[in-house]
C-alpha cells in the first residue's frame, strides 16, 4: 500500500468511518469548476479524534460537508460502518446521517434566533417525532453535561446567551441525536481566547463520556496538536501528511506543514534553505509570499510548488505520492529521503536526482 495515495489508510475492521478517493467540486459559470477536495482519504477509529489542519481555502470544510453528505461529494465513497451513505436515497440517507453530528464555526448564526434553548436541543427528537415522557430530563441532563444549568438557560434565546454559551447549546443539541461521530468544524475560531479552552476541554470530556469519534477542523496548528489522535494537513483539496499529533511539531516534514508550524508565535524554523542543491536541510525556513492559487485552476504536480522554496521542475511535471516515512507517519514530498537505519529528511536534490531516486 505504500507508494499510493491510500498509504495512510489503515485496515481495522473496527474503522467507523472510511472516505476513499472523495472529490468535491463546485461548477462556476458554465465552465469553471472549483476543486474543493481532491482524491481525499481518511479512517476513523472508535475513541480517535483526527485533526484536518490546513489554512482558509484548503477544502478543509468542504471536506467535513461532504463526510455528512451536505452535498453528497462529487465522486468517491462515504462508508460509515459498515454501511455506504453516498449510494443512499434521500429517506435511507437521512437515518444514517443521525449517526453524524457537526458542530458549525459561528454558534449564534447556526442556531435559530426565535427558540429558545430548550426547543434547540431538542430539535433532532423533533424531527423524528421523539416526544417521550423523558425528554425534558434528557434536555436537563445533557446541558448539565455541557457546564450549562437548565433552570438558567432553559427559556433563554440565542441572543441571550455569550458565544461560548451558545456552542455549548450547539454541542448539546448533536449529543441529544447519540452519535457515533462528531464533526467540529472551526469550533473555536470564532470564540475568545479564555473560552476556546473551555470548549476543547469540554469536547474532549464529551468524547470520552459519550463514547465519540471526532473530525476537528482548524486552521489553528496549536489547537489541532492539542485535541488530536492524528493530525491530516490538507493544502488545496490535496493531503500533504498525516502523522500522530504527538510529533507534529518535531517530526513533521512536508515543507506545508513546516509553514504552518512557523506561523505559531515564538516558533522559528531551524535550519535556513541551502543554497547548494545538494545540501540536506531539517526543515525548510518558510514558504513563499504568493498568495495562495486558486482552487478554480489548482497548479499541476504537487499543488504547493508556487510556494514551496524547495520545489524543482519534477514538482511541476509529477504529483507527489502518499509514502510512509516512519511509524504512522506519511506525506507526498519529492524532496524527503529515507536513508537505511537513519531518520527521514528533507533534501534538496536536482531533478535528475529525484528522477532516478
Amino acid at each position: 500500500m505504500a507508494g499510493s495515495g491510500t498509504a495512510h489508510m489503515r485496515t481495522a475492521a473496527e474503522r467507523v468511518l472510511v472516505v476513499d478517493d472523495m472529490v468535491v467540486e463546485f461548477p462556476v459559470g458554465r465552465k469553471q469548476v472549483v476543486h474543493a477536495v481532491s482524491g481525499m482519504n481518511l479512517d476513523l477509529l472508535p475513541g480517535e479524534t483526527l485533526g484536518i489542519l490546513g489554512e482558509s481555502g484548503c477544502g478543509k470544510s468542504s471536506a467535513g460537508r461532504a463526510v455528512m453528505q451536505m452535498p453528497k461529494p462529487t465522486s468517491g465513497r462515504v462508508s460509515l460502518g459498515k454501511r455506504e451513505l453516498t449510494g443512499l436515497k434521500v429517506r435511507e440517507l437521512r437515518g444514517a446521517r443521525a449517526r453524524m453530528q457537526m458542530i458549525m464555526q459561528d454558534p449564534i448564526s447556526s442556531l435559530n434566533p426565535r427558540r429558545k434553548v430548550r426547543d434547540l436541543v431538542a430539535e433532532g427528537l423533533a424531527i423524528w417525532g421523539y416526544d417521550g415522557d423523558d425528554k425534558d430530563a434528557s434536555i436537563r441532563e445533557t446541558l448539565e453535561a455541557v457546564g450549562l444549568d437548565p433552570d438558567v438557560v432553559w427559556d433563554r434565546r440565542p441572543h441571550e446567551l455569550s458565544g461560548g454559551q451558545c456552542q455549548r447549546v450547539c454541542i448539546a443539541r448533536a449529543l441529544m441525536m447519540n452519535p457515533d461521530v462528531l464533526i467540529c468544524d472551526e469550533p473555536v475560531s470564532s470564540l475568545d481566547v479564555s473560552v476556546q479552552a473551555q470548549i476543547l476541554n469540554l469536547l474532549e470530556r464529551t468524547k470520552e463520556n459519550y463514547d465519540l469519534s471526532m473530525i476537528f477542523i482548524a486552521h489553528d496548528v496549536s489547537v489541532v496538536k492539542n485535541i488530536s489522535d492524528r493530525v491530516m494537513v490538507l493544502y488545496l483539496g490535496k493531503t500533504c501528511e498525516v502523522l500522530p499529533s504527538g510529533g507534529l511539531q518535531d517530526e513533521a516534514l512536508h515543507p506545508y506543514t513546516r509553514m504552518l508550524i512557523s506561523s505559531i508565535p515564538g516558533e522559528e524554523a531551524r535550519a535556513e534553505t541551502p543554497e547548494s542543491p545538494h545540501d540536506e536541510v531539517e526543515v525548510p525556513l518558510s514558504a513563499s509570499a504568493t498568495e495562495l492559487p486558486s482552487p478554480l485552476n489548482p497548479p499541476s504536480g504537487c499543488r504547493f510548488r508556487t510556494r514551496c522554496p524547495l520545489a524543482t521542475d519534477l514538482c511541476a511535471a509529477e504529483e507527489p505520492v502518499m509514502r510512509e516515512v516512519g511509524a504512522g507517519h506519511f506525506l507526498a514530498c519529492h524532496h524527503v529521503a529515507v536513508p537505511d537505519g537513519d531518520a527521514p529528511r528533507l533534501t534538496v536534490l536536482s531533478d535528475e536526482e529525484n528522477v532516478a531516486g
